[in-house]
């Protein structure tokens, strides 16, 4: 690495930040632009403007001038990037890092191309913790403009964390179907888990998880993170993590692989698991609030099936099953249920 290599920042959130502080463990000079106070990049040698800074942070960087975009997709994209053109120069490089739609890297490289100057939509995964020491770049764009940015990607990627998709627009769409795929096996793992708490055995889910870390056909990151979360190490007791049961069983996220299920739908292409993952995101916020009730009115219809819970059915439900024990004893919590497989005291709001 050369002693004179220049990184533009703009947004230094916590994925920002990190690159940032990344950037300059390796020696690399930062500019960055945000519309936080950020002493603590400052004090490592960091210049921070205030944001929309661009006539200054065009000063400050020696061209060809790369600049690395921290920022929520969206409009927000676009009235930066005309920003950033109108004191540009030709040659100079702007990467989108965020999770923007493809569709929309594609048309902004287009704008940007027009002024001489390459866009490239770099997916980056990883997280902020990763971010810190090495991410993952998926980067879409001109040939041309990847390999002006390449030795700076190089330095902050983690060993064969880094690839030129193709044309503008691939890098964010690889990025979409990562995420897509991610989706699925979070709810995979998340589902082995209601497995494992519901069966009659009491196993420690955080041994589980670390075994499975160790050689198993699973192992991987996301199960090495279930196996770190539930014993509190490493970032999750940086981060203050709740115990597992308290919770909450309400998942935010927001919403770029709601753009994948519908191109996928728009193709025809079927992607069940990445968009029945999708579906349980939805349900778990609660606001399917008459869907069971039209299930209720037609089942009364046809089977004069009662309305709400009945004891009598439920302990019909319970004797039918093929083995009694199955949730007999979950948790072994004494006000535990054993016909009621919802556990009010795990996880609840």
């Amino acid at each position: 690495m050369t002693a004179d290599m220049q990184l533009g920042m703009i947004g230094l959130g916590q994925m920002g930040s990190n690159l940032a502080k990344q950037a300059l463990d390796r020696d690399i000079e930062v500019v960055g632009a945000d519309l936080q106070d950020h002493p603590e990049l400052e004090e490592k040698g960091a210049i921070i403007l205030e944001e929309g800074s661009y006539d200054r942070l065009a000063e400050e960087l020696d061209t060809p001038r790369v600049v690395y975009m921290s920022l929520p997709a969206g409009e927000l994209i676009d009235n930066e990037l005309d920003e950033m053109l109108g004191v540009f120069e030709a040659g100079d490089v702007i990467m989108d890092g965020g999770n923007s739609f493809w569709r929309d890297s594609m048309r902004r490289a287009e704008r940007a191309g027009e002024e001489g100057i390459y866009y490239l939509d770099c997916g980056s995964s990883g997280g902020p913790f990763r971010a810190r020491e090495g991410a993952c770049f998926m980067v879409g764009g001109e040939e041309e403009g990847f390999e002006i940015a390449r030795p700076l990607l190089d330095e902050l990627s983690v060993d064969g964390g880094l690839l030129h998709t193709g044309p503008p627009g691939s890098g964010h769409f690889v990025k979409l179907v990562h995420n897509g795929v991610e989706f699925g096996m979070l709810q995979s793992i998340a589902e082995g888990v209601e497995l494992l708490e519901a069966g009659q055995f009491d196993i420690d889910l955080g041994d589980v998880f670390t075994n499975w870390s160790n050689g198993a056909v699973v192992e991987s990151w996301l199960v090495e993170l279930m196996a770190k979360g539930l014993k509190k190490e490493d970032q999750f007791a940086e981060t203050d993590t709740p115990d597992f049961y308290d919770i909450p069983n309400y998942v935010e996220d927001t919403g770029e692989v709601n753009w994948l299920v519908d191109e996928a739908i728009k193709g025809e292409t079927p992607v069940p698991v990445i968009t029945q993952s999708v579906i349980e995101l939805l349900k778990s916020r609660g606001n399917q609030r008459h869907a069971y009730r039209a299930v209720a009115l037609m089942r009364h219809g046809f089977g004069n099936h009662p309305f709400g819970e009945d004891e009598a059915i439920r302990q019909e439900r319970y004797e039918g099953r093929v083995d009694e024990e199955a949730r007999h004893d979950l948790r072994d919590e004494e006000s535990m249920d054993p016909l009621n497989p919802t556990d009010d005291n795990a996880g609840e709001d």
